[in-house]
């Protein structure tokens, strides 16, 4: 006689006597997904115990680098609607991480079903769902107390929405607002001083943020991405004012008191500053490089390609004061010459890569000099818009 599922009419012992914590023991301990989904197939129970393991949701249409051109075909995307999010919920009540990103017709209403099911969410990316408005963003705050990460990059949110936002999850420790063009400092002090342990915030072409909302903010804030924003050197000086700030992306930035505002990074609070991308900061002079260069003694790498107001006493500060540096980019600076260069191969002794191309004031001459001086470190010409490890979302 064959054994059944039942040792009530068998002698013999299955699997399915096992309690449900021996289950779910045996389904975490599967690798693969397809794995995981041959033992949901096994029968109901079993089906049930791969539900409630389940702890994230990526749907088809998740993407993580966003295609904005492709946004517009979609023959090319699932259209997920608010019935399957809700059926999708309904079986999956445990999740800790979703991603609806590239969903862009999901409204509002959709993340209403998160107020019963999003107690234990503590990730939630909604990158480029452009129908999800403030109301959707209170919607998300009431349901997702627990939520420390989030992605909002795209979406039509201001400062009504970032206020729910940082009222009811105060734990948030990783925020993209990237391309939220409607949010300004007023949100984003909101954020700053009800989320007590932030460590990365977006902002990259967020034209209403001067930056001034981060003053006061937490030690914990480690990580700044603010691309081609209209940041104020006293927005700077907020940025940096918890003293915790070890990478810091401004580039694209022109202030409208001269490149010379970016001397507050040197003041002191960015001891502990890493890597700083500057990149294309056209006006960024020598008062700040020697200011940064003197209060940064961690830097690692700097960006300092197409910032054309760099000049000998720049270099020269940099090569006396970085220490640790190890990267620099100086792409197509015009104002580096045989000189400058010359300052930089006397100091930067932990340097190993300079990126220099298009740097028309410097010779030939002057580069096997380095070359010869410098073997340790490898001259490469590619430019990098991006540098440091990735950080978060």
């Amino acid at each position: 006689m064959q054994p059944t599922c039942s040792s009530s009419t068998n002698a013999l012992t299955s699997i399915m006597d096992l309690p449900d914590d021996c289950l779910v023991f045996i389904f975490q301990c599967l690798d693969s997904s397809s794995d995981r989904e041959s033992f949901g197939l096994t029968c109901h129970r079993c089906l049930c115990i791969q539900n409630l393991s389940r702890r994230s949701l990526h749907f088809q249409c998740s993407f993580r680098q966003l295609d904005i051109s492709s946004l517009s075909h979609s023959n090319n995307h699932v259209n997920i609607n608010t019935y399957h999010l809700h059926r999708l919920l309904t079986r999956f009540q445990h999740l800790h991480s979703l991603s609806l990103s590239g969903c862009t017709e999901l409204p509002d209403s959709s993340l209403e079903h998160l107020v019963n099911y999003g107690s234990k969410l503590h990730t939630l990316i909604l990158e480029c769902c452009f129908r999800i408005t403030n109301h959707g963003l209170s919607v998300v705050a009431t349901g997702c107390p627990s939520l420390q990460v989030i992605s909002l990059y795209r979406c039509q949110i201001s400062d009504f929405g970032l206020e729910s936002l940082a009222n009811s999850c105060s734990i948030l420790k990783d925020v993209n607002l990237s391309y939220c063009y409607f949010i300004t400092d007023h949100g984003l002090r909101a954020l700053s001083q009800g989320c007590r342990q932030l460590q990365a915030v977006k902002i990259s072409h967020c034209k209403g943020v001067t930056g001034i909302g981060f003053k006061g903010c937490s030690s914990t804030l480690a990580y700044v991405e603010a691309e081609s924003c209209k940041l104020k050197s006293e927005g700077i000086s907020g940025i940096v004012s918890g003293g915790g700030i070890e990478y810091l992306n401004i580039s694209g930035l022109i202030l409208s008191n001269g490149g010379n505002g970016l001397a507050t990074i040197g003041s002191g609070f960015a001891f502990s500053l890493k890597i700083l991308n500057l990149r294309q900061c056209r006006t960024v002079g020598d008062e700040s490089i020697v200011a940064i260069a003197e209060g940064c003694p961690l830097l690692e790498e700097w960006n300092l390609a197409l910032c054309h107001g760099v000049r000998i006493v720049g270099w020269s500060s940099i090569g006396m004061n970085c220490h640790k540096l190890e990267k620099l980019h100086v792409n197509r600076c015009r104002s580096l010459c045989d000189a400058g260069l010359l300052a930089l191969q006397n100091g930067c002794k932990q340097l190993s890569v300079l990126y220099m191309n298009g740097c028309s004031r410097i010779t030939s001459t002057a580069i096997e000099l380095f070359k010869c001086y410098r073997s340790d470190v490898t001259i490469k010409e590619e430019e990098k818009m991006c540098i440091g490890a990735y950080v978060g979302i």
